[in-house]
């Protein structure tokens, strides 16, 4: 049988011979537009200390998942002023790459460097962001390259598990988000300065003592250098107004007797949020005194953490099964609600000032929300809540007039009581059960003779806002002097016997 396959096996050789060489696969280029890169990360993040180092590099790897190779048409960054970043491809030091070829299931290592002054010419951190572009079969993908430049604290992903205190020598930047884990205290001293990256949140489990201890014994301006300060990261200035920017302060089920003392929080998706979907006792709670929360999300934000499934609004104070005591707080400019108390929550709002201006020309959502019922998980959760509002303005640039609102009110009217307090309410202005007619309060006042603020969107356009009472101010002393508050957001002395409504008392020209 052996004789029969010889000629055979020599035909095959033979053939073998006159065959041109096969291409392996992972070396023929694709050019279907399907093929995409992957990143090791999708921003390449110097956080380094760049006041006391010039050039810093930065590792991004490649990968193509295909089959078959890819040639990416360009690699190229656009070098916005303040960091020169430049790229080093196979070795070669670049600004722009191009036809880069990268074989089926193989990588590419880019180095990306950034050069800064390390002479720091400013106080004030800053952030230097750029677009690392990747071309490939007509796609464009992009992943972020940022830089800070000046010294500062960076928090990671930061678990704080000990007793910790936030000085102020220098600012604080958080990537992605710091958790104080339960039975600990993170102190946050007076001017301490807190930026945090797109998305970013401080998540408290145990306790925040921001500026608690402050004592100050003099007049304050609304710059005062005492003051603490959230912000988000960018520092451009068409930035300098835009909410939605980090995600903002979240007190989880865990908490216990935070204290929040003259502190500005704005530009985040949340103010201060507590977060308590399974309503566990006893609540958290949170002492707001002398801060100002605004410009603040309308975005609803998804929760799936710990089992639970749950979409929220923003607000400026959001409590679900919390509760938040404040005092001379002004809440403004939320492009959706200032204050949200849900699932049994207890709302105690003293001297607050509610000047609910928006961006959004068509903001359909009261300034200040109560609901007993929730759906989490998709199941409805009922908890009547309440709420305490004594010599405070609830206004806001609402179309229809309505910046009031008890969902299913009727059921818990007992838990509410507003008094000495100006209201723009239509709703609640003759109804029965729940009418704010009463107690002092004055509802739905004309803007005319006498505004209510100083500058407001509506009433001084590009001029900069100012929500202290004007000269003629309905609210001008109509409160009713309240035990142990006999000073104002700014620290003045209210009038003892006829103080001002809202978080400011006016002073005389």
């Amino acid at each position: 049988m052996r004789y029969y396959l010889l000629p055979l096996v020599l035909l095959l050789s033979f053939l073998v011979v006159l065959l041109p060489g096969c291409e392996p696969k992972e070396d023929i280029i694709t050019t279907d537009s399907s093929a995409r890169l992957e990143f090791t990360q999708d921003t390449v993040k110097f956080d380094t200390v760049f006041t006391s180092v010039g050039t810093v590099s930065k590792r991004l790897w490649v990968y193509n998942r295909n089959a078959r190779a890819v040639r990416v048409s360009e690699i190229s960054l656009q070098n916005r002023p303040g960091v020169t970043y430049s790229l080093l491809v196979n070795g070669e030091p670049t600004l722009t790459a191009r036809d880069v070829e990268i074989r089926g299931k193989d990588s590419l290592l880019v180095l990306v460097r950034a050069t800064i002054d390390p002479t720091p010419s400013d106080l004030k951190p800053f952030l230097v962001v750029d677009d690392l572009k990747f071309r490939t079969n007509g796609n464009e993908q992009v992943v972020k390259v940022l830089s800070y430049g000046q010294n500062a604290y960076f928090h990671n992903q930061e678990e704080i598990r000990r007793n910790t205190i936030w000085k102020a020598d220098k600012p604080h930047v958080i990537f992605d988000y710091a958790f104080v884990d339960s039975l600990v205290t993170l102190t946050i001293e007076p001017g301490t300065r807190i930026y945090s990256h797109a998305g970013a949140a401080l998540l408290v489990g145990g306790t925040l003592r921001c500026n608690a201890d402050f004592r100050p014994t003099a007049e304050l301006k609304p710059t005062d250098r005492n003051f603490v300060r959230f912000q988000a990261d960018r520092r451009e200035e068409q930035y300098q107004d835009t909410p939605g920017q980090w995600g903002g302060i979240w007190f989880l089920s865990s908490s216990r007797d935070n204290v929040v003392r003259f502190t500005e929080i704005k530009n985040s998706a949340f103010g201060l949020l507590v977060l308590n979907p399974k309503i566990l006792r006893p609540f958290p709670s949170v002492t707001v005194e002398n801060s100002v929360i605004q410009n603040i999300s309308s975005a609803k934000q998804a929760f799936t953490n710990a089992g639970v499934q749950i979409a929220l609004d923003g607000a400026a104070l959001l409590a679900l099964s919390g509760n938040f005591t404040a005092r001379n707080v002004l809440m403004a400019n939320c492009e959706q609600y200032a204050v949200e108390g849900l699932l049994g929550s207890s709302l105690q709002l003293d001297y607050c000032t509610i000047a609910n201006y928006t961006t959004l020309a068509n903001r359909l959502t009261p300034s200040v929300i109560l609901a007993s019922s929730l759906k989490i998980n998709n199941q409805v959760k009922t908890a009547a809540p309440s709420l305490t509002m004594r010599n405070s303005i609830v206004w806001g640039s609402m179309r229809e007039g309505e910046e009031l609102e008890f969902v299913d009110g009727e059921q818990y009217a007992g838990n509410i009581s507003i008094s000495s307090s100006v209201l723009k309410t239509k709703k609640y202005d003759n109804t029965a059960t729940l009418g704010q007619r009463k107690n002092g309060n004055i509802l739905n006042p004309t803007e005319g003779p006498g505004y209510l603020f100083k500058s407001t969107p509506l009433r001084f356009r590009g001029k900069t806002l100012d929500f202290q009472l004007d000269t003629l101010s309905p609210a001008s002393n109509k409160a009713v002097p309240l035990p142990g508050l006999t000073r104002d957001l700014l620290n003045r002395s209210r009038n003892s016997t006829t103080p001002d409504i809202g978080a400011y008392e006016r002073v005389n020209p």
